[in-house]
């Protein structure tokens, strides 16, 4: 094998050892996704190395030898600048067995054919030693293969960049700089390539200069690489960063056009196929003119709003920083979304933990006042009274003629005492709810019966509007202090000769219970307490004491048992309580 330099494949050769060389340190310096241009470089330079000693051969048959290991280069270049862009651009799949058998069936088949070509000339139809020129050079006349393997080459270098455009168009000018760089690398040699084959230029009637514009490019581009660190701010590398924010980030340019944007940023948009690159934010919000008003005065602002997504409410919080240039020129606007909706209910909920904790500080300075005052007077008394008895201070008609006085005083301490008893239950160690299915008339009926003779006292009257046979589901024990301490209530505060009216209904899945008086009513200022679940105490008509404690229990017991109270009072007329409570 003779082989004789000349001045096109000495070039070649030489600069194709020094790219090999240059793009296998930039290999072990660079990584991930710039190591692949780093093998397209080096994939290239075999090319060339192997083109420069065809060049050099005098025979056809080192000529068709040299020719073989050329397509090591030649077939697979294609290949990996597809590879590399889907990989420089982060493109998700790019590992996807399907992408790589697309991308390389066409350069295997074409390596094999080229290595068998002399049984089947499918790549090349014909081949000669051109000997016209001063130096001998292989004239070929193209096969059927030959021209796919030439337009899935184009159609490659083509489509990568695409991608490359397609992904940076809008890019940080950083990114824009690599961008054009790379997409230089691909179109250069291509346009030597177009005018090899369509025989513009083909120095000595066979010479091909796409391998000198590929070694040329990428010489220039490893240099660049080591001098100016072009790939030291890598596209995928950002990509990732941006992926691992978990907050939305959007980042428009001055015309408001989108030029970056992370995953996250998608869950807080109505529509998220509208954030994509370049596009306008009058296009993504243009249902929220809160947004648009905050990307538009420029200046560095954080808002609240709501948004609905997927029937479920989003409380999110929106923070805009401007970017300025070096002369505080506006030139983009970054926006970043949080969701703060599990925040804003924690906060809420400790506000409301807060307020409990107020409120049973306050009952429970009431309950050692009520013990104290309501209860011990009461007791205190009636162990007076049974003192003096005994003692012959008091008679015995006398005792009698008290007894009635006493027995009432009795019938709302018991009242008291259950109350309070239920209270402790329910705030020192929770109450256990046994909800069950029972009639509400029978319910009624004994409550009615059990509070009978002291309404009698106050010559009041209590009636039972409805009989229905309607059934409730709660827990029957605390449904009975529920109605125990409303018509109780309601006794203390009727005129006399008046009546208590208690009737039932059924809406859908709910039954309502109304008592209604006919008393003295409650202020505007009470209600609102009573409404707000504060607690507040108020004498009776007749002058009964009284704790508040009641209405705490009955909202407590509601609450519990899936029900609730409403009340409708006006001054001097009367009030309405009215329970609320699932039908069995």
């Amino acid at each position: 094998m003779e082989l004789e330099l000349n001045f096109f494949s000495s070039i070649l050769i030489f600069t194709s050892i020094v790219v090999v060389g240059l793009s296998s340190f930039l290999a072990i310096k660079l990584n991930d996704s710039t190591r692949w241009i780093s093998l397209t470089m080096i994939f290239v330079s075999t090319w060339s190395f192997f083109y420069g000693l065809e060049l050099s051969s005098k025979s056809l048959e080192d000529m068709l030898f040299w020719i073989k290991l050329e397509y090591l280069g030649i077939s697979f270049t294609p290949a990996i600048w597809v590879i590399f862009t889907l990989r420089y651009t982060g493109y998700p799949g790019w590992r996807k067995s399907w992408i790589f058998i697309l991308t390389f069936v066409i350069p295997i088949i074409t390596f094999f054919l080229v290595l068998t070509n002399e049984s089947h000339q499918l790549h090349y139809a014909d081949t000669w030693v051109i000997a016209s020129g001063p130096f001998p050079v292989l004239g070929i006349e193209i096969g059927p293969w030959y021209l796919v393997h030439t337009i899935y080459s184009y159609i490659a270098f083509l489509l990568g960049t695409v991608i490359l455009w397609k992904r940076f168009q809008f890019a940080d000018p950083l990114f824009k700089t690599q961008t054009k760089f790379i997409i230089a690398a691909g179109i250069f040699p291509l346009v030597f390539n177009l005018i090899y084959q369509l025989g513009i230029i083909k120095p000595y009637e066979g010479i091909d200069l796409t391998p000198y514009a590929f070694i040329f490019t990428y010489l220039v581009m490893g240099f660049a690489i080591l001098r100016y660190n072009l790939f030291s701010i890598k596209p995928i590398a950002h990509t990732k960063i941006m992926a691992s924010i978990p907050r939305g980030v959007l980042v428009f340019d001055a015309k408001n056009k989108v030029v970056d944007f992370n995953p996250a940023s998608r869950k807080f948009c109505a529509v998220p196929e509208k954030i994509k690159i370049g596009a306008l934010a009058t296009d993504i919000f243009k249902e929220k003119e809160e947004i648009l008003q905050l990307i538009t005065k420029g200046v560095q602002n954080t808002i609240t709003i709501t948004s609905t997504k997927a029937s479920n409410s989003l409380i999110i919080k929106i923070e805009m920083i401007p970017i300025l240039d070096k002369k505080s020129i506006l030139g983009g606007t970054i926006l970043l979304f949080e969701d703060i909706t599990i925040a804003t209910q924690v906060n809420q909920q400790l506000r409301d933990q807060a307020q409990d904790l107020k409120q049973l500080n306050e009952l429970k300075d009431k309950f050692f006042s009520i013990i104290s005052h309501d209860l011990k007077g009461p007791i205190f008394g009636v162990k007076e009274l049974i003192n003096m008895t005994e003692q012959g201070l008091i008679s015995k008609d006398e005792f009698m003629e008290m007894l009635p006085e006493v027995s009432k005083n009795m019938e709302q301490v018991s009242i008291l005492l259950e109350n309070l008893l239920a209270w402790a239950s329910s705030q020192l160690r929770g109450e256990f709810v046994e909800a069950v299915a029972f009639d509400l008339y029978p319910l009624l009926e004994n409550q009615k019966k059990l509070l009978t003779r002291i309404a009698e006292e106050n010559k009041i009257k209590i009636t039972i509007q409805s009989h229905e046979k309607h059934r409730i589901f709660a827990d029957k024990n605390m449904v009975d202090l529920i109605i125990r301490n409303l018509i109780s209530n309601a006794i203390k505060f009727s005129q006399r000769d008046s009546e208590i009216k208690i009737s039932t209904s059924l809406s859908e899945d709910t039954i309502k219970i109304d008592i209604q008086d006919s008393g003295a009513g409650i202020d505007a200022q009470n209600l609102k307490k009573l409404k707000e679940g504060i607690s507040f105490t108020t004498r009776g008509i007749h002058n009964e004491s009284g704790t508040g404690l009641g209405l705490v229990l009955v909202r407590d017991y509601l609450k519990k048992n899936n029900g609730k109270l409403e009340v409708k009072s006006q001054k001097e007329v009367g009030t309405t309580f009215s329970v609320y409570l699932p039908s069995a």
